[in-house]
């Protein structure tokens, strides 16, 4: 399993792009792996004959594990038939398929953007600049992973030495002083996942899994409260802090009409990182109407001529995001991250752009040093970046270091989004979609007039903890003034 960044511990082979006794080219693509960073394909390091498949689709292994055999010939085939599945079998020096790095991005951007609603997974979180979350932070309890283990005694958590556990896994167990014998492990041959521990975690502080929404308008949810490790465990059934006790649902059960569809990785990585995200900030929303008169009048004049010049349409997303970067310039804290009692504001600002992959999940691709970059420019890093998480061809590079995100579900026709902050980012904004409405406009003359006009919402995530609703509303507010005044015909 090759490494696919410096926090990456584990990935999940997807799909085998070749067979036994297929004939495999050197550079040609392999497998497909996913890691709760990102999606890739990875090329074959050498030629020759897929004599051997270690691990199967759908398996989760170490990094660092022996995948697959290529031999120089089909004669070389072990005498066993079929795969055999050995995802625990750690191997130092190898030249096994899958020590190569994902394939290189294209060079040039391709396709048109049309991103969807929700960061992903963010896959992200601890890939983002800032610190990474506390490990008491909460996931949801996922079907099938219940198991309920009772705080071990100090020193405890290092029995089961002799278990194959990730080094993830090995270090939320001695957090949290938990017995690993005492954990039922989901992965491959009973192996201890780090989704396995962390609904032990739930289940012992009260949580599980996430509670029925409130209703528009209730106060957000407030962060988890770090349990304290020199603290005795809470018995059985009781929250560990002062708060009430959150009682979890049960994992529902299908009836004989209903379809079960299991989580895909970058699903089941998504609603962990959400429901995380929602444990982790204070989540407060405000949002702005925009007229986008002075937007569409550029984009109408210009859009035959710019897909012709740069390969693909021109959209309200590169206005916006350029917008975005001028904002924060007089707003730095809307690009920062909550450290340990602090507030860390990033000088740099990365812009994270959510892309849909064709609803199967979402990836939040970075724009690196936006604050640079003009409006053109903005656009051919937005498209580009969207084609290659489309065709599974981002990097680790692409997917780090966001500092703020933009979530786009206007293309659909929404009216008000209101999108879950990815961590560990302190803010994220919503583009909903843009419709003829009629408005009132002041005359030549000074008396007030009706106009049709395209306007749509802005809607802005952010986090209680970092700044309060004044700051928030007044960033929004010169968001508004910079689209609706901006001379962008110079812009292009």
């Amino acid at each position: 399993m090759p490494q696919l960044g410096e926090t990456v511990t584990e990935g999940t082979i997807t799909r085998w792009a070749k067979q036994v006794g297929d004939q495999v080219a050197e550079d040609e693509v392999l497998f497909e792996v996913s890691t709760d960073k990102v999606d890739s394909e990875v090329p074959s390091p050498v030629s020759g004959v897929l004599t051997e498949i270690l691990v199967p689709e759908g398996e989760t292994v170490d990094v660092g594990t022996r995948l697959a055999v290529i031999s120089d010939s089909a004669a070389e085939a072990p005498p066993q038939a079929g795969p055999a599945a050995r995802p625990e079998e750690p191997v130092a020096d190898t030249a096994a398929a899958g020590a190569a790095a994902p394939a290189p991005a294209p060079a040039q951007p391709a396709g048109d953007l049309e991103p969807a609603s929700q960061p992903a997974a963010p896959e992200p979180e601890a890939a983002e600049a800032g610190p990474p979350p506390r490990p008491a932070q909460a996931e949801p309890a996922m079907a099938g992973v219940a198991a309920s283990a009772q705080a071990a005694p100090p020193g405890q958590a290092q029995a089961g030495q002799g278990l194959v556990l990730s080094p993830v896994v090995r270090k939320l167990i001695n957090e949290h002083n938990l017995d690993p014998s005492q954990i039922r492990g989901t992965g491959a041959g009973g192996r201890i996942t780090r989704s396995d521990v962390l609904a032990v975690i739930d289940q012992r502080n009260g949580r599980g899994a996430p509670s029925v929404p409130a209703p528009s308008g209730a106060p957000a949810p407030q962060p988890a409260t770090p349990p304290r490790q020199a603290a005795p465990a809470a018995p059985s059934g009781q929250a560990a802090s002062a708060a009430p006790e959150v009682s979890a649902f049960p994992p529902a059960e299908p009836g004989e009409r209903d379809e079960v569809v299991p989580f895909t990785n970058i699903r089941r990585r998504t609603a962990e990182h959400m429901v995380r995200s929602k444990h982790t900030s204070a989540h407060t929303m405000v949002a702005v109407e925009v007229d986008y008169l002075a937007v569409e009048k550029v984009r109408s004049a210009e859009k035959d001529r710019f897909r012709e010049a740069e390969g693909f349409g021109l959209t309200y997303l590169p206005f916006v995001a350029r917008a975005v970067v001028d904002a924060i310039e007089e707003f730095p804290h809307v690009n920062s991250s909550v450290g340990d009692d602090a507030l860390i504001v990033h000088h740099d600002v990365n812009l994270g752009i959510a892309v849909d992959l064709d609803f199967e999940g979402l990836l939040v691709p970075v724009i690196h040093q936006a604050d640079g970059k003009r409006l053109k420019v903005l656009a051919r890093e937005i498209s580009a970046l969207a084609a290659r998480a489309r065709s599974k061809r981002l990097t680790m590079d692409d997917i780090s270091g966001g500092t703020f995100t933009i979530t786009n579900a206007g293309p659909f026709g929404t009216f008000i989004t209101v999108p879950v902050i990815n961590q560990p980012q302190v803010a994220i904004l919503s583009t909903d979609g843009v419709r003829k409405r009629p408005v009132a406009v002041e005359l030549p003359d000074g008396t007030d007039g009706i106009a049709v006009h395209p306007v749509g919402n802005l809607v802005l995530s952010w986090d209680h903890r970092a700044f309060d609703g004044a700051y928030a509303a007044a960033f929004l507010r010169l968001l508004k003034e910079t689209i609706e005044t901006r001379d962008w015909a110079a812009e292009l």
